[in-house]
């Protein structure tokens, strides 16, 4: 979890490649309303992510006897309550955080994403840091992460 550009996809991609679980991109799954309402510069409210968050949990729950690992913002706790509410063992939340600064940055040399870099500080303003979730700063490399990540699921 966390802010958009910090890289929870590539992290969650590499992390299920190598456990051998399913990858779930939660971008995947907004509605063409919430993507249509980001790409015009607009963020999403509780209202607009609340479906979505639904939908998430229900394709947690179909993926829980192989588990899987999910790419999804959460940025507040209640987000994060929603995704837990149809499985029966919680979701081990893993925290990508950055600066706004560098964040900013990643975000201003990406291509091809409906979320404009404009954005980034309401996801900052929305953002309720998980206390229950393991956090790791993105200033480290992808492998230093993936491998502190292996090393607490052992």
């Amino acid at each position: 979890m966390g802010v958009s550009g910090c890289g929870k996809s590539t992290v969650a991609q590499q992390l299920s490649d190598e456990l051998k679980i399913p990858f779930i991109e939660a971008d995947d799954y907004h509605p063409q309303a919430n993507v249509d309402k980001m790409k015009n510069g607009h963020p999403l409210n509780d209202d607009d992510r609340q479906p979505w968050l639904e939908n998430l949990a229900q394709v947690l729950l179909d993926n829980e006897k192989t588990g899987a690992v999910l790419a999804c913002s959460a940025l507040k706790k209640k987000y994060r309550t929603t995704l837990n509410s149809l499985i029966t063992k919680p979701l081990q939340i893993i925290y990508l955080k950055g600066s706004f600064d560098l964040i900013q940055n990643r975000m201003n040399a990406r291509t091809g994403h409906f979320m404009p870099a404009q954005l980034l500080q309401s996801q900052f303003d929305t953002l309720e840091e998980p206390k229950d979730g393991w956090t790791f700063k993105i200033e480290e490399s992808i492998e230093t992460i993936l491998n502190q990540i292996k090393k607490r699921l052992n």
